[in-house]
């Protein structure tokens, strides 16, 4: 018999409404920097230079969003909050909103549109090189993410959608790289991703070896 208390639980937890307004709060409250560093620009406030603080404040914000977006899963499977998972589309979208004002920002203020240079860049340079790998692979997610793309794509959905731990750990390496003087961001960013990632695996050996002992049964 189910008590009043674990009803309760229930129904908040399955609250159509409720989430319609806690995902309208998560994507207003995404958009928040994007405000500060359009002000920023604006304004300039950014300090001595601009250009810089606003490819590094964009990059960021990318990496971060892309933790949140990484986070949903174990969070959705630790507390049986399904209602969690449409997150997981939402963050990674505005990870590939703010890695792409990143390239934006490389591209229009630091290098000036000078193509060539850019493709020099990319080919030559190890950290732009990550860097750019980690936002195709975003742009790939991002354009496979609607819902006729997963009934178009089937299986292999999943199995392409996997790569996003791939850009985080691309992601990671590229901010290590570019703000070598002080790491102790990346430390942090570094241990949350390799939590995740270490959920990630034991998650996938427990499902393997349960799956083999009901195969044996």
């Amino acid at each position: 018999m189910v008590n009043a208390k674990t009803t309760g639980q229930l129904s908040w937890r399955r609250n159509p409404a409720l989430w319609k307004w806690i995902r309208r709060l998560i994507w207003w409250s995404a958009c928040v920097p994007f405000v500060f560093q359009l002000y920023g620009a604006v304004f300039n406030t950014l300090g001595a230079d601009p250009a810089k603080e606003l490819a590094l404040d964009t990059g960021r914000w990318a990496l971060r969003f892309l933790l949140l977006c990484l986070a949903v899963t174990p969070l959705r499977e630790l507390t049986g909050i399904a209602q969690l998972a449409p997150l997981r589309r939402t963050l990674g979208l505005f990870s590939l909103f703010y890695a792409s004002l990143h390239l934006l920002v490389y591209a229009l203020f630091l290098l000036e549109l000078r193509w060539f240079e850019i493709g020099d860049d990319i080919l030559e340079r190890p950290y732009i090189t990550v860097g750019f790998t980690a936002w195709l692979i975003l742009a790939v997610l991002g354009a496979t993410s609607p819902k006729r793309m997963v009934r178009l794509l089937g299986r292999r959905w999943r199995t392409l959608h996997k790569l996003v731990y791939l850009a985080g750990v691309l992601a990671l390496l590229h901010l290590i790289w570019i703000i070598r003087s002080d790491i102790s961001q990346a430390v942090i960013y570094g241990t949350i991703l390799i939590v995740l990632l270490s959920y990630r695996v034991l998650n996938h050996f427990k499902k393997r070896a349960a799956k083999a002992q009901t195969t044996r049964i």
